[in-house]
């Protein structure tokens, strides 16, 4: 089978090929699914430039989330049967004509959901539910605040926090061309960082944003302190800046403004809670499929496309959502 493949880390496309390789079996636990589509993401590019715990080793095969038919099925796996239309959220792998994944945290794609747009759900859809839901506990009203605003999981917390009730939605985005793509996310208020963020936030929401959603490990963590209302919640999912987190607040700031710091991993979840995973890529999922939600995708036409991809994503060039077509539906 054809596999996007790294050989080893770098900050750029030179050791990524695209390999013929022997199709993985499916252990206990497991099934194997024909990828018609694969999600490309930013943690790909942070596995690619060797960030710590993102590739379990060299040449590692990228790719978190897939969409597309059983082919086998491991032992103990009986709540699908071959040819069934299924998402998934991989541990690695996804990035190639068929993958592996647990069946924990896999799930049926409604009939009126194109496998494109399945492909973008485990990771990123996924990953906007449980953000707004369980580490923020968004309630009816809230203003949220999301730094990368533009980016794919910046759609869909844009237009599920909007469906779940929000007050003003507010973006960062890098650089100032980005700022169109964050408002056709959906984001009211976008700003670009370097620019007076604390301005415009204040204009949206003068009494302080009530959710921060911020993937860029510390780099804004003094500005999402500043911009935090009484009882806020920030939420750090990620370390796109790749650089080393500086320590974080003190005990009494935190206590003295009545905020929360919450970390998210969705990695852990899907190792450690996977029916958490399930239910809210089985949640989203039916929420496109009734027509309550829109989750815009761009599709490559090949596995040889997605090293192009990832240098877009890893130079703050790209913007959405993008799967690649492996099979086809």
């Amino acid at each position: 089978m054809r596999a996007v493949q790294l050989t080893g880390p770098a900050p750029d496309a030179t050791t990524t090929r695209v390999v013929s390789t022997d199709e993985p079996r499916p252990g206990p636990g497991e099934l194997a699914i024909e990828v018609a589509y694969a999600g490309i993401n930013f943690m790909d590019v942070m596995a690619r430039r060797g960030d710590a715990g993102y590739a379990s080793g060299w040449p590692y095969t990228p790719g978190l989330e897939v969409a597309g038919r059983v082919r086998a099925l491991g032992a103990g796996v009986d709540r699908f049967a071959v040819g069934d239309r299924v998402a998934a959220l991989t541990r690695a792998g996804g990035l190639a004509e068929v993958a592996l994944a647990s069946a924990d945290v896999v799930t049926a794609v409604p009939a009126a959901v194109p496998l494109p747009v399945a492909a973008a759900a485990p990771l990123v859809l996924s990953t906007a539910t449980l953000l707004l839901r369980d580490a923020a506990r968004l309630r009816p009203g809230d203003s949220v605040l999301m730094h990368s605003a533009s980016g794919g999981v910046g759609h869909a917390v844009a237009r599920l926090a909007a469906a779940d009730g929000a007050g003003p939605r507010l973006g960062t985005v890098g650089r100032p061309d980005k700022i169109a793509d964050g408002l056709a996310a959906g984001w009211d208020v976008v700003t670009a960082r370097g620019e007076d963020v604390v301005a415009a936030v204040r204009a949206a929401a003068p009494g302080g944003v009530d959710v921060i959603l911020d993937p860029t490990g510390t780099a804004n963590l003094e500005l999402d302190l500043e911009l935090a209302a009484p009882g806020a919640r920030i939420v750090l999912f990620g370390n796109a800046t790749g650089g080393t987190p500086t320590p974080l607040p003190p005990l009494a700031r935190l206590i003295g403004g009545n905020v929360a710091l919450i970390g998210f991993s969705i990695s852990r979840l899907r190792d450690t809670v996977p029916h958490r995973v399930a239910a809210a890529l089985a949640d989203g999922l039916a929420k496109v499929g009734d027509g309550g939600l829109e989750l815009p995708v761009t599709v490559v036409d090949s596995l040889d496309r997605v090293a192009e991809i990832h240098d877009l994503l890893a130079t703050g060039r790209g913007s959405g959502k993008y799967v690649v077509a492996i099979g086809g539906e």
